[in-house]
């Protein structure tokens, strides 16, 4: 048996997961979603679980757009790629995510062997009194898993999805908290305490 050169040894059957490949504006053939499947499977077998992976092909104003989301290993990997060509679209999307997972990789490893110093997390900004009395509409109620992560995995995870903040679980605080990505471009540390 031939071991796999990532993440130790992986047996084919620990990969739990479907690809979705969704059209808009399109056709999805058998051929593109075949396609699509080999080239995100070949990219997710470095993780011992996956979940659904959810791709969607677009067509808008000649341009072929590719959105792939996949859940694997207790993180979020998302990539988008716009070109004239629905197959070097797919190409270029899956690239991206290869490149989220060696950088995952990379920064596992380096914190796993070196030592790392006690950071000092600024204190939060104080709340910004409203400027309108009005009523306030919420537009989009989201919800999302959220999975118990240190402070430097949700940074990790944060810009991993390119985000400005990331809501996490802190299992050694027992609290939700936030990191930020600040204006000097360090990070910051939300940790809210009900009075």
């Amino acid at each position: 048996m031939v071991a796999p050169k990532q993440f130790g040894d992986i047996p084919k059957e620990a990969l739990i997961m479907s690809v979705n490949v969704k059209g808009r504006n399109i056709d999805v053939t058998p051929a593109l979603k075949e396609y699509v499947e080999k080239k995100i499977t070949k990219v997710t077998k470095q993780f011992k679980t996956v979940g659904d992976i959810s791709a969607v092909l677009k067509v808008e104003k000649g341009n072929h757009i590719v959105e792939i989301t996949v859940p694997a290993s207790g993180i979020l990997l998302r990539a988008q790629e716009t070109t004239k060509d629905m197959y070097s679209s797919i190409d270029l999307v899956v690239e991206k995510i290869e490149r989220q997972i060696h950088k995952y990789k990379t920064r596992l490893m380096k914190r796993k062997y070196s030592n790392f110093a006690d950071t000092a997390v600024p204190a939060p900004a104080p709340a910004a009194e409203a400027a309108d009395d009005g009523e306030f509409e919420i537009i989009k109620n989201k919800r999302f898993i959220m999975h118990p992560m240190t402070p430097e995995e949700a940074i990790l995870q944060m810009n991993l999805l390119n985000h400005d903040f990331f809501v996490f679980y802190d299992p050694d605080l027992g609290a939700t908290n936030v990191v930020y990505r600040r204006k000097d471009g360090k990070y910051g540390l939300l940790s809210p305490e009900l009075k």
